[in-house]
Parts: structure tokens; sequence; C-alpha cells
């Protein structure tokens, strides 16, 4: 799967480093060659025998090692790999990256680089979800490095969270989808839209909703990390730009419709942004002024819906489109008829009441709901509600991909 990929693995001091060793063996097993760089905490989790035995090459951890500067300095260690693979990164780790620090072998190397840094991070829950850390995890995927994980699950220290090591399979997985050797969705096109929009009552005011575009956003991300060509049509939000996908900015419904049907042909559409349903039809050319222009009288007319123009049968319509139902009651049924009444094939349907907190918050609870079932998936993060339903798409797709060869009416 990785056939001739030169991996320089910098393994920095977590507990998950012991998984390292075996992330090596599969690595090579998988056809590509593996270069070490141990820090002194790495150390204290893996011997620097340990790596070499798997390996096959030299363990470097010593910046200041004149032999090493010799025969192979920081700079020819940076370059020399096709990517730079981070495993386990601590928080401490991704802390000096996000901030370009160089105060060892390690952080000199990704100071150095001009090759694509995959991270897999790795530290307690806490650790994890601390303000600092997420925007440290920001700042280093707005500058493209890839994150890989972490997983949900039981910490070394007992605790239960987000924040465990990805698996050695799972990074291995995550390179061949990075390379494109072995991604699910190569080959395939997706449209996400993502965020809110702003409907203008005048020139300052507007209508709007509490989307974040959070869970839009990780889908584009989840979806691109399989191997799909991405285009985010996004609405207003403050999030960064997911790495190596295609973005387009826009405000209004209207705006959103149009980018939507300009960016077709596409296999995949995933409709997560929760567009405006109305409109002001009577919008104001300039700010309106209490006191001169009294309390207006607002005339609302229905805005596109994005959803149903994509499950329109026809030469155009994507293979499969996926809906959001936010809805605050009877969610399934809510669902349900929408499911029925725009025509697309699965709806994602989850609660955004505000006792919830799913409308800006990191979490949320979903349900599948398709023609001919419910799947209650786990309230987890969005980061793995978008990893679930990539991998749900991947899976549908490859499954008619068998079942109709090209040219086969399905």
């Amino acid at each position: 799967m990785l056939n001739g990929k030169r991996i320089l693995l910098i393994v920095t001091g977590g507990i998950a480093a012991y998984k390292t060793p075996e992330l090596v063996r599969q690595l090579i097993k998988a056809g590509a060659t593996v270069r070490c760089v141990l820090t002194r905490g790495g150390a204290q989790f893996v011997t620097p025998l340990a790596l070499a035995s798997v390996s096959g090459d030299q363990v470097y951890s010593d910046l200041f090692s004149l032999t090493d500067e010799h025969e192979m300095g920081h700079i020819n260690l940076s370059r020399e790999a096709d990517v730079v693979l981070v495993a386990p990164a601590t928080a401490n780790t991704l802390a000096k990256m996000a901030h370009g620090l160089a105060d060892n072998l390690s952080t000199t190397v990704l100071l150095a680089t001009d090759k694509p840094v995959l991270a897999v991070p790795a530290m307690n829950v806490r650790m994890w979800e601390h303000a600092a850390t997420k925007s440290n995890i920001a700042m280093l995927r707005a500058r493209g490095v890839t994150m890989i994980g972490p997983d949900e699950g039981e910490m070394a220290c007992g605790e239960w969270g987000e924040g465990r090591m990805a698996e050695p399979e799972d990074i291995v997985l995550a390179l061949s989808s990075f390379f494109g050797s072995t991604a699910p969705l190569g080959g395939y096109s997706a449209i996400v839209t993502s965020g809110p929009t702003h409907e203008p009552i005048d020139p300052v005011r507007y209508i709007a909703n509490r989307s974040s575009g959070k869970q839009g956003h990780a889908i584009a991300q989840a979806l691109k990390e399989l191997g799909a060509r991405v285009t985010l049509i996004s609405g207003p939000v403050d999030l960064p730009d997911p790495q190596g996908v295609k973005v387009i900015h826009v405000q209004s419904a209207r705006d959103m419709a149009t980018a939507v049907e300009g960016a077709l042909p596409a296999d995949i559409a995933v409709c997560a942004a929760a567009v405006a349903d109305w409109r002001v039809d009577n919008q104001a050319p300039q700010k309106l002024k209490k006191g001169i222009d009294g309390m207006p009288s607002l005339s609302m007319v229905e805005n596109p819906d994005i959803l149903a123009a994509l499950s329109r049968p026809g030469e155009r319509r994507p293979q499969l489109v996926v809906g959001f139902a936010a809805e605050t009651e009877n969610v399934l049924e809510h669902a349900r008829a929408k499911l029925a009444k725009k025509g697309c094939d699965w709806i994602c349907a989850n609660d955004v009441s505000p006792s919830t907190g799913t409308f800006g918050g990191d979490q949320n609870t979903v349900q599948l709901v398709t023609r001919t079932s419910v799947e209650d998936w786990p309230s987890q993060s969005k980061f793995h509600v978008a990893k679930q339903l990539a991998t749900r798409i991947a899976a549908h797709l490859g499954a008619q991909k068998f079942a109709h060869k090209p040219g086969e009416a399905s």
C-alpha cells in the first residue's frame, strides 16, 4: 500500500509511544521505509534499540551529535522523507509545532521540513479538550498539518474520553489514503454545505441561526481524508478552511444554491448547512432607523430548497444525497417526513434543543435515517460523527460499485 514511500517517524514522550514498534513494523510491511527520531521523553517509553531493530535503520535523537550532523544532519532528515509522521504527538510537541519552537532534534526537523506533516495526537482527555490545545490544533490544521485521530476510549490514567492515540493499522490506512493508494473514496467527488446563512434585513442587520459549521467542516475533512475531491460551500463561520478542500464562502441561501449548482456534477452531496428557510422580501437599501422608519414590517419569502434540488432525478443528481434534520422535538418523526418530502437518500437527524449544546458545541448525537432503516449512533464528538458518516458513505458506494458494473442499469 505504501510501496517505496519514505517516512520519517518522530516519536515523542507519551505513554502511547509503546505502540510505535508495531506501527513501524506495519508501515514496513505495507512497503514503506521508516527512519525514526526519538525524543528524550519518548525514550522513557520505548528504547532506541527497539525502534532500530524493527526499522532496520539508526535511530536519531541528539541534535548536537557531530557524527549525526556530519552524516545525516537535521536538514537532510527533514527533506529526504516523503512525509513526516509525529506519533504520538503530545500536547507539548503540538504546542511547540504551533509556535515554531525548535529546542530539540524533533522540533528542529519539523521547523526545517518542506514535506507534508501528519500528527497523531495522544494525551489525557482534559489536555485534549483544553482551550490551548484546541487553539494549537486549529493553527496547525490551518497550516496544512493533517491530524490522524485521536480516538475515544479508556486512557492509561483510567479516564475515558477523546485523546487515545489511533491504532497502528488506522495510521497505516490514513497514510495510504493520504498518498491516494488505497483511498476508499479515491476518484469520487463530493459537495458539502456547512454553517448558517445570513439573510439581510438591511445593510447592517440579518436573520441567521446558531450553526457553527463545525459538523459540516468536519465532514468535508473526513471525506477528503478518505480520498474524495471535496468542495465545501460554507456560510459565515469562524473556522479555518479544511486543508486540501476547495472552499467557497457564501452569505445567503441564494448564494449557497448558486454555488452548489456550480459545483455539480458530483458523486456525493452532504447538506449539513443550516440554511435559512425564509428571507426578507422587502430588504431595505439603507439602515432602518428607529424613530424615523418606525417598527419595520418584514415580508418573508421562501429560500431555494437546496436539498430538494439536489435530490431531484436527473443526470446531474449525485449518486448519494445526504441531508441533516436539526430538530427540537419529535426528532425521528420529523426526519422521516423530511426524507420523504425532499427525496434524498439519507437524513442525519439530530436534536438541537438548547439543553443539548449541539449548535455551537463539539458533541453531536445522530440517528442515520434511510428509506429502510434507522441507525442510532452514540453521542460522540463531531469529528467522530464525520468520520463515521464518511466511512458509511464509502461502504455504501463501494457496495454499489461492485453490485453494478459500469454501463449496467442500476
